[in-house]
């Protein structure tokens, strides 16, 4: 991890000499280098002292650059890197999109490059930060059949037995209809690219991170997107220092013309909501839950280590959905919980469709690792070949049942980590909740949300009426009217 980095203080006009070096790139203008003091002192902290990434080199997205191009006369001229002030102002204002254009091919990646001129959002290759004593300078290539970040994933390949019957088929059809396509990534990208560049005006060593179901595999194409504001090493105080760095995030976000209500919301995790005015993209921004950026890629290596896994989670999702038990706001069931459900169940069969990732591989996702390699972690698993030869039919039908009549709320805890349902009388502390579903990395409940008895009780119902239901129609409809689900834009 990174060494210890010096603190501003709480009274205002002390500023370490030391922080002030690390902050302040000497890229930015004599404005920009007396705004963060201005912005950061004027408040005191509340909690603890907030720490700063002092090695963290800055981070600018930009496309990948064109080697020479010919002018009209014959002779060679050098393409602009992109990264010139003007340039960067005439990707914002100069085209039909205020974050400029994407590189046709390359692939977005939050994993920061070195300082030595290649620096890029759209990455094919991973290094660590520089200079620091436990980070050498390490260059990996991804080897796995993992796809790229804004790369769609066929699943037409899928073997004719896993599409065998009406509702199968009708499975897939939905996730083709409904997946989240590579430009609605980009558009997502683009977004969080120009909005680190902003934010950087007031912490220059943060990154944004994307994460969630944009990232994850499981997104469909009204999701929104969940970016992680990194400002430090280690963990901060979600209910006093988060707050107060979003909330002078909220203030810089009133005056970006491309950003539109932007709101505050003091949960247990606290975030800002806003919109983009351009793609129309919801956006739920934290600060240094990191844990959130571990499980995307978690999931994503599950999404995309068996094809059935994505079709069967959408479906899912959009059934959660239409019977109103997939919103954690109205203390139900959230998507990351039905993930997680849908990823236990597939771990457990007589013949698992998923291994158990942190089991076999737990080099890959430590909880330990540094944050900004953990994209590059799944990089050398290898495929994964089920025995389970179920159709997605059978799997849907195998899910509902399960949660309906075998798993046994009451005395188990859903583990994903473990692949396998733990006993609640090992914990104490977990007794007293309707439902539990281990969070990977960290252990918490994912379903907390649910701490009603009667959402509980409507949420086994809805299980246990759609199975009942569709073991003898065999008919998506029965259960989730297609029609209704696809989405309109």
């Amino acid at each position: 991890m990174f060494p210890r980095s010096p603190v501003f203080r709480h009274k205002h006009g002390q500023v370490n000499g030391l922080f002030t070096q690390c902050i302040v790139p000497h890229t930015f203008s004599q404005q920009q280098r007396t705004e963060p003091h201005l912005n950061l002192n004027e408040t005191n902290l509340l909690g603890q002292p907030l720490n700063v990434f002092p090695l963290i080199p800055k981070y600018q997205w930009k496309a990948a650059p064109e080697l020479s191009r010919t002018n009209p006369n014959g002779s060679r001229k050098r393409k602009s890197d992109g990264n010139s002030q003007h340039d960067l102002k005439r990707q914002r204002f100069g085209s039909s999109h205020p974050y400029g254009q994407p590189a046709k091919r390359g692939t977005f990646s939050p994993v920061p490059h070195g300082e030595q001129g290649q620096t890029s959002g759209f990455v094919r290759e991973v290094r660590s930060p520089p200079h620091s004593p436990m980070h050498p300078a390490v260059t990996c290539t991804p080897l796995c059949n993992m796809p790229f970040l804004n790369e769609e994933s066929s699943q037409n390949s899928l073997p004719s037995h896993v599409i065998k019957d009406k509702l199968s088929q009708q499975i897939l059809d939905l996730f083709h209809t409904c997946e989240q396509r590579s430009e609605d990534l980009e558009k997502k990208e683009f977004c969080r690219a120009q909005l680190q560049i902003d934010i950087q005006r007031l912490f220059p060593c943060a990154r944004i991170f994307l994460a969630g179901s944009s990232l994850n595999g499981f997104g469909s194409r009204t999701s929104d997107a969940d970016l992680c504001l990194v400002v430090q090493e280690g963990p901060i105080n979600q209910k006093t220092d988060a707050v107060y760095i979003l909330s002078l995030v909220q203030k810089l976000l009133y005056k970006l013309s491309y950003i539109e209500r932007p709101q505050l919301i003091r949960a247990k995790v606290p975030i800002l909501k806003f919109k983009d005015r351009v793609s129309g993209v919801e956006f739920d921004l934290n600060v240094n839950n990191t844990v959130g950026i571990r499980n995307t890629f978690l999931l994503r290596t599950y999404a995309y280590l068996e094809k059935r896994v994505r079709p069967i989670i959408l479906a899912i999702k959009k059934w959660a959905s239409h019977h109103r038990i997939n919103d954690a706001s109205r203390g139900t069931l959230s998507s990351y919980t039905l993930v997680l459900m849908v990823l236990h169940y597939l771990q457990t069969l007589p013949d698992p469709v998923i291994p158990c990732l942190q089991k076999d591989y737990p080099e890959c996702f430590s909880p330990v690792m540094d944050i900004h390699l953990v994209p590059d972690g799944p990089k050398n698993i290898p495929p994964f070949v089920s025995k389970n030869q179920s159709s997605l039919g059978d799997l849907l039908l195998g899910f509902l049942k399960y949660y309906a009549t075998v798993f046994r709320w009451d005395k188990h805890i859903i583990s994903v980590r473990e692949a396998k349902a733990l006993p609640k009388a090992n914990r104490w502390e977990w007794r007293s909740k309707f439902l539990y579903v281990e969070e990977p990395f960290d252990g918490s409940n994912t379903a907390r949300a649910v701490h009603e008895k009667i959402k509980f009780d409507a949420i086994k119902a809805v299980f246990a009426e759609s199975w009942q239901v569709l073991q003898v129609r065999k008919d998506l409809n029965y259960i989730l009217p297609i029609r209704e689900t696809i989405p309109k834009r």
